[in-house]
């Protein structure tokens, strides 16, 4: 009887293709399934063309070629797709056997998931896979969640072909119950829209207040890229700036401005929006990118509006060293907020989620991948139950350090007509997450003159509430209260 295989990988796109070659290397024996059959064979004709990888043409053959207990892992469209493959898979299971789900889903759908696969006997899976072609292939982040028992039949295969940091530590560990995993990686997708609509502004301001071409920017963001910004998406901005069209002009001037989306950063922008938490820079860069798909519009009413035109006067390299420092510190507050949504969500959830160890598994491998990450988890292993990354010693030094700048780029763009929503939402978190007192209490009393929805008061405990009669007009009555 031949071999059997390790694992079973349903979907053969560009993930697809590469996680499997990256497992085969790794020494695990892969069959492979597509609802296009053809692209089985000519993958096995070609990039799979003589390694461990068994073809097959049909779910009911993959299964068949699965050693026990079985994993089968789909990497296919998120929504019906993968709840259709989990319809045909689960009479071809056995009690144990196991469900990966390896794509983008939400995580409520992973949560429903889960409990419907598990009353089936069998066990489910949804892990969070980031760093797009090249990680799938050499190494991703993963952030497995959903059938605790499942972990240690995963565990093996999941951590060899993960992404290693110092010490071959992997990027890849459990994360917790149901949809855990999966919700951790819409927050680590949240933080990329972040990360890069902060790094758009600041190319924006150099290229338009300061008048750099790509190529002078290349070699900031390359000089970047050796200091505390050291990431893999200042990285590849260098190289992007750099690269040269067929008559030497730089290719992205050539690129129409407009930003496609697939969904991961508006849905961690909503569950803020659920739990209550102030995530308004990744909320802005989700709009950001609204904005600049209204190109047509855009174009229509720069004819139509007039406003203030960049006239920079001042030291264009202090200039550079200010938005160095705007782009940490900006960077900070928006990991900051992505932390503070997945400890909110934990509570509602009931998750136990490891802050410190999902640093760890962003080390390498994902899309956010940065020097920084080192400095969070070091921060979690001092303070396990630290609150908010700007309390922690090493955030607080280098934000309050950088604030004089930030203060002087924003300053700067507003004043020459330079739109940042991200780094000024950033730097208004700042300004309001350290004030004891905000205006709220206006509002408060806006709401209840208008709606009776009652006050508590400064001078009396919490949890006790006030209505006034504001008009003499009032009742006593009082509407009830709603808390996020």
């Amino acid at each position: 009887m031949s071999k059997l295989a390790d694992i079973g990988l349903i979907g053969l796109a560009v993930m697809g293709e590469n996680l499997v070659l990256n497992m085969e290397s790794k020494g695990y024996t892969v069959a492979l399934f597509n609802r296009t059959v053809e692209r089985v064979d000519a993958f096995v004709e070609g990039r799979g063309k003589g390694k461990n990888f068994i073809p097959t043409h049909s779910l009911e053959e993959l299964v068949s070629s699965l050693s026990k207990p079985r994993k089968v892992m789909m990497l296919v469209k998120a929504g019906k797709p993968v709840d259709d493959f989990i319809e045909n898979l689960i009479p071809l299971l056995d009690d144990g056997d196991i469900i990966i789900d390896g794509g983008n889903s939400h995580f409520p759908d992973t949560i429903r998931r889960t409990k419907y696969v598990e009353s089936k006997g069998l066990l489910y899976v949804g892990t969070g896979v980031s760093g797009g072609e090249e990680g799938a292939l050499l190494g991703p982040s993963m952030m497995p969640g959903g059938s605790k028992e499942a972990w240690p039949v995963v565990k093996d295969i999941f951590q060899s072909i993960s992404a290693k940091v110092e010490g071959n530590v992997p990027c890849c560990d459990w994360v917790g119950e149901d949809g855990a995993g999966h919700f951790v990686k819409m927050v680590h997708n949240g933080i990329e829209y972040g990360d890069m609509q902060l790094i758009n502004e600041a190319y924006h301001l150099m290229k338009d207040l300061l008048g750099m071409d790509a190529f002078e920017q290349h070699e900031v963001f390359k000089k970047w890229n050796t200091e505390e910004l050291d990431s893999y998406l200042i990285e590849i901005t260098a190289d992007i700036l750099a690269y040269k069209d067929e008559d030497g002009s730089p290719i992205v001037e050539k690129i129409l401005d407009t930003a496609g989306q697939k969904g991961t950063g508006k849905w961690t922008a909503i569950t803020a929006l659920d739990l209550g938490i102030p995530l308004t820079l990744i909320g802005e860069s989700v709009f950001s990118r609204c904005l600049s798909a209204q190109k047509d519009l855009r174009v229509k009413a720069s004819k139509a509006l007039s406003g203030t035109k960049p006239d920079f006067k001042g030291d264009k390299q202090a200039f550079i060293d200010d938005l160095k420092q705007a782009l940490f510190a900006s960077k900070i507050i928006s990991y900051a907020q992505g932390y503070d949504l997945m400890m909110e969500a934990a509570k509602e959830y009931s998750w136990n989620l490891n802050y410190g160890g999902i640093a760890l598994m962003w080390r390498g491998g994902c899309i956010i991948r940065s020097a920084f990450l080192k400095d969070i988890k070091e921060a979690f292993d001092v303070n396990p139950n630290l609150e908010n990354l700007l309390l922690a010693p090493f955030f607080k030094e280098k934000v309050e350090a950088a604030q004089e700048s930030w203060r002087r780029v924003c300053a700067t763009a507003l004043q020459n007509g330079v739109p940042i929503p991200a780094l000024t939402a950033a730097l208004c978190y700042f300004d309001g997450f350290r004030s004891e007192r905000l205006p709220a209490n206006l509002l408060q009393a806006q709401r209840d003159y208008f709606g009776a929805h009652m006050y508590e008061r400064v001078d009396k405990p919490r949890g006790e509430f006030f209505h006034t009669n504001w008009t003499g007009r009032g009742g006593d009555t009082a509407s009830t209260t709603y808390e996020v």
